[in-house]
């Protein structure tokens, strides 16, 4: 029975040096990651401030316009 190769484009250089670009590219990308995603949760740490504030204002002037109750 023949083996069949299931994935013929997989390549192990022998030479290991050629890993180097492979993983300085895996790195950089890997740290643009965590920039945008530290960026995205600053972006969401703002918004759910301003929601908050917004919130209050709102609840503070229905307060305000609802006559008190005897």
């Amino acid at each position: 029975m023949k083996t069949v190769l299931l994935m013929p484009f997989l390549y192990f250089p022998e030479d290991k040096t050629l890993y180097i670009p492979a993983v300085a590219s895996l790195l950089v990308c890997m740290f643009l990651c965590y920039l945008a995603f530290r960026w995205i949760k600053k972006k969401s740490a703002e918004q759910e401030k301003a929601t908050h504030e917004l919130e209050q204002r709102i609840l503070a002037e229905r307060n305000a316009k609802q006559p008190p109750s005897h």
